[in-house]
């Protein structure tokens, strides 16, 4: 895991947030965050990559969250919404990180970002996802 990777994802996350609060054009806030922000420790093809990825594939990414969750995911706090759309994008778009990174980079997001609880929720609900995306990977590492 390198450092320069969870800082995009945790930049990504944050973009998320104001994406997802605001409405405003994600190229906008991609260029803001190059302009507003230190990024030279930070990934920030990947950065790009899951925002613009995660906004593009939202409604798939939605279907596979929302039969894990226990209200409509518009409900669902929005620090904790963004983490969960990127780590389900993570688990169906990016096969080659493996699943226990996509759930404990998200878990310390969450912890970082989010209420004091939220990472039990999200905890939940990617090793759910992750055992019905990545059902081979979870598997083989159960043994």
């Amino acid at each position: 895991m390198s450092h320069a990777r969870t800082m995009a994802r945790r930049c990504a996350i944050q973009a998320l947030y104001q994406w997802q609060l605001t409405g405003q054009n994600v190229d906008e806030i991609y260029q803001q965050f190059l302009v507003e922000r230190n990024m030279a420790k930070i990934d920030t093809e990947m950065f790009k990559e899951l925002l613009t990825g995660i906004t593009k594939e939202l409604e798939k990414l939605d279907e596979k969250i929302q039969p894990h969750l226990d209200r409509d995911i518009a409900e669902v706090d929005p620090v904790e919404r963004a983490v969960l759309r990127l780590g389900a994008y993570e688990l169906m778009y990016k096969p080659e990180v493996p699943y226990r990174v996509v759930i404990n980079e998200s878990l310390e997001a969450v912890k970082t970002f989010g209420a004091e609880q939220g990472h039990r929720f999200v905890n939940g609900v990617l090793d759910k996802l992750a055992q019905e995306i990545r059902e081979l990977e979870v598997k083989r590492n159960a043994r």
